[in-house]
């Protein structure tokens, strides 16, 4: 028979490891698994105004904790890396008051890559941005254009906020010759949509909604 206090050892160990047990079951399987949020901000840009602003949102995505960030040309998405990503923000010039030709392929190709997994955009968030050369040059046009696109493919649609703290479409740069480039107000939208949308992207992604 063993001594007394090698039974209290052995009574004691059996305790600690069914009460680690216990907690590691009560644990939900995203927080065990912690795997990074993967999102894509992919863009056309002929002159670089477009990327400018892809450029901020992706860095105020990466200001996010726990958010792996993709940054790339649109000619350079691989169709079977679409549906790895959790979020995907879409940005595009404006052409003839609608987003550009470009921008409808890689559409048409994000549509193609999901059709593939049966739940489409279910669970996954997106986002869109644009520049235009006037104020009123169809930005808005464009943006709702991508808007519903994203929609019918199931997407979550995450919208930006402005500097007066109302609801935006998503962020926008004026850039003709009456305001070139994009402005230090504008990147700054742009950043804070991009913190945005990873941090709703990420809220999401922990509550488990994709099946």
């Amino acid at each position: 028979m063993r001594p007394r206090h090698a039974r209290i050892r052995s009574s004691a160990l059996l305790t600690a490891i069914l009460v680690c047990a216990i907690v590691v079951c009560t644990i939900p399987a995203s927080a065990q698994t912690q795997a990074p949020v993967r999102i894509l901000i992919t863009y056309h840009s002929q002159t670089g105004n477009t990327e400018n602003l892809a450029q901020a949102v992706a860095a105020g995505a990466k200001d996010v904790p726990g958010v792996v960030v993709t940054l790339a040309k649109m000619a350079d998405v691989k169709d079977a890396d679409i549906a790895t990503f959790d979020g995907v923000v879409v940005g595009t010039p404006v052409h003839w008051a609608s987003l550009s030709t470009e921008s409808r392929r890689f559409l048409d190709r994000l549509g193609a890559g999901l059709g593939v997994t049966k739940v489409w955009g279910d669970g996954r968030t997106a986002g869109v941005f644009c520049t235009g050369g006037n104020v009123s040059s169809g930005k808005e046009m464009a943006r709702l254009a991508m808007m519903s696109s994203l929609m019918e493919m199931r997407f979550i649609v995450i919208g930006g906020v402005d500097a007066d703290g109302f609801g935006t479409l998503g962020p926008s740069a004026t850039t003709g010759p009456a305001d070139p480039g994009v402005s230090e107000i504008e990147l700054k939208e742009g950043r804070a949509f991009g913190e945005r949308f990873a941090r709703f992207t990420r809220q999401f992604r922990a509550g488990e909604t994709r099946k």
